[in-house]
């Protein structure tokens, strides 16, 4: 597990590690906690919406299988209701896609129907053998993306990018 924070500008910063190391299209339902990222992303080359998340995970398998380096945008409540599409064709074909989540219920200002998935989503990840990295909000997300890289692009295996509520600046 890796443990990385961006600071002010965040949202810039990542999407040029994720440019710069090839990751692409990107796929994404719209979330509250990823809406500075994804907005930026929509700027810079764009994101594809996707109503469900589970649809975005088997549109983006698609694109891994063309060769391709997906990511996927998805608040953790969406990862639950992927985590079928996830378990039955992810995982076990091994498709490299990039995860993005963002942990709703871990902030004291969220509500409470966020807190189950907010303690699910890392267990879960683990049992489905999928590796995770924390992104936050103090330091740079360019060895976090290479080392997510490694394992997308250079390994060609999926993993799941945990985003903190507070990273891009959200308050529930």
């Amino acid at each position: 597990m890796i443990h990385a924070t961006l600071p002010r500008g965040g949202p810039t910063e990542l999407r040029q590690h994720l440019d710069a190391h090839g990751f692409g299209p990107r796929f994404g339902t719209p979330c509250g906690v990823l809406a500075p990222l994804y907005e930026e992303l929509e700027r810079c080359g764009g994101v594809t919406t996707v109503p469900r998340e589970d649809n975005a995970v088997g549109i983006a398998a698609g694109t891994a299988l063309a060769g391709r380096a997906p990511v996927v945008l998805m608040q953790n409540s969406g990862f639950g209701q992927s985590v079928n599409a996830i378990a039955s064709l992810v995982v076990p074909y091994g498709i490299p896609i990039l995860f993005i989540v963002s942990m709703r219920g871990v902030s004291p200002d969220d509500t409470t129907e966020n807190e189950g998935m907010a303690v699910l989503t890392e267990p879960i990840c683990r049992l489905l053998g999928l590796h995770t990295a924390h992104l936050g909000v103090a330091t740079s997300s360019a060895e976090i993306i290479a080392r997510l890289a490694e394992r997308v692009i250079g390994r060609r295996e999926p993993a799941v990018l945990l985003v903190a509520p507070d990273a891009f600046g959200w308050r529930g």
